[in-house]
């Protein structure tokens, strides 16, 4: 979701859900087809790295994803998975180390303590930079609410029954940022080990800079999501009776009443599901993840179709969005505490949705992943 369009809604600005299957308008139809830039691979002989080098050290909170080939996108028997989930590829990604948790509160009022960094959602926002991003002739919001803040989301009274219109949950609020994630008189205080929110791309890559990390491909993340589970839907299986038991989702009506079985309704603290093969937790639920990845509608037909050798892939080379052609946008994977079979199920693992960069929300965080080369050369310098 695009922050700066949340804020022209009363001016009729339009963009979708993640579970948006309306169909493609006149304009965006004409753009449809684009072309996906298909990465070309020189050498088929590319040394892959599956275990970890026995001279580099797992850093601390991270643990290491062992490198492979597999299957990327949806399963045959996903019934819920979408069209820009299919059809799968076959890719190889090369060993990394993976935060074993997404980033929280605590490690990132670290970095915001050493740096002084401010985060886009405490930013004064700035018209010129918003009109870049808007159809031409877009009218500027009142200056009442072009005020820094975020989306924060809110229930409904009663039942909704377009669940394509997602202003009838979100809200601007101002004043809402990581350390406010429900705006003014919220507070993380007490929740270290929460899973920071309100940030933006750019704000993950700042962390990921003075931290000496990146954040993943889309590949790698789906990598280390499956673990041992080749052919599933899940981070555990098939099962999806004890998705409560596993993961931090929204159960009940969405989004009038969440029932909370699963223990919460909003977010959890990290590690309060079990974690998955790998000892991963929370790759299912609770925070959006961002990955660097850029969406692109087209991406997994056209590399299938192309017959692409898929090696430590990046993702398509340039964004696109068949709904919006305005939009850059990357890819997120996870799910959060608002996925519900009824809206975008997206606790699967295949599951993604795209995200514009100045983006922050109150159920989208990430966590970072590092190469042995990143780590040694850490060590040097």
């Amino acid at each position: 979701m695009n922050v700066y369009k949340i804020l022209l809604f009363t001016f009729c600005v339009l963009f979708f859900s993640c579970k948006n299957e309306k169909k493609i308008d006149k304009v965006n139809s004409k753009i449809s087809e684009q072309q996906v830039e298909v990465p070309k691979v020189e050498n088929s002989e590319i040394s892959i790295q599956i275990e970890k080098p026995e001279n580099v050290d797992t850093p601390e909170g991270m643990v290491w994803i062992s490198g492979g080939t597999f299957s990327q996108g949806a399963v045959a028997h996903d019934k819920m998975a979408m069209g820009h989930e299919k059809p799968a590829i076959t890719v190889t990604v090369s060993g990394f180390f993976m935060d074993i948790t997404e980033v929280t509160n605590a490690d990132f009022k670290k970095f915001v303590d050493e740096t002084g960094y401010e985060t886009i959602a405490e930013k004064k926002i700035d018209w010129e930079e918003m009109k870049k991003q808007l159809p031409p002739g877009t009218p500027k919001p009142h200056d009442s609410i072009m005020q820094p803040g975020s989306l924060v989301f809110k229930k409904t009274k009663s039942s909704v029954p377009n669940l394509y219109d997602f202003s009838q949950w979100w809200e601007w609020k101002i004043g809402a940022n990581w350390k406010k994630p429900n705006g003014p008189g919220s507070s993380i205080k007490g929740k270290d080990n929460h899973p920071v929110v309100h940030v933006s791309y750019e704000d993950a890559l700042a962390y990921c800079e003075w931290a000496g990390r990146r954040l993943p491909t889309e590949a790698e993340w789906e990598r280390a999501a499956r673990g041992n589970q080749e052919n599933k839907i899940f981070a555990w299986g098939d099962d999806i009776s004890i998705l409560p038991k596993m993961a931090n989702t929204w159960e009940g009506e969405f989004p009038v009443n969440n029932t909370k079985i699963d223990g919460f309704e909003r977010r959890a603290a990290v590690r309060s599901y079990p974690p998955n093969d790998y000892g991963l937790y929370d790759m299912a639920g609770n925070v959006w993840e961002w990955t660097n990845d850029w969406y692109n509608t087209n991406y997994y037909k056209q590399i299938r179709e192309s017959g692409a050798v898929l090696i430590n892939p990046e993702g398509a080379e340039s964004p696109f969005n068949e709904r919006d052609r305005y939009a850059r946008e990357r890819v997120i994977k996870g799910g959060s505490f608002l996925c519900s079979e009824s809206y975008c199920a997206s606790y699967r693992i295949s599951a993604r949705m795209a995200t514009s960069l100045d983006s922050a929300q109150e159920h989208l965080g990430f966590r970072t992943v590092a190469t042995p080369e990143m780590i040694a050369n850490s060590k040097e310098n």
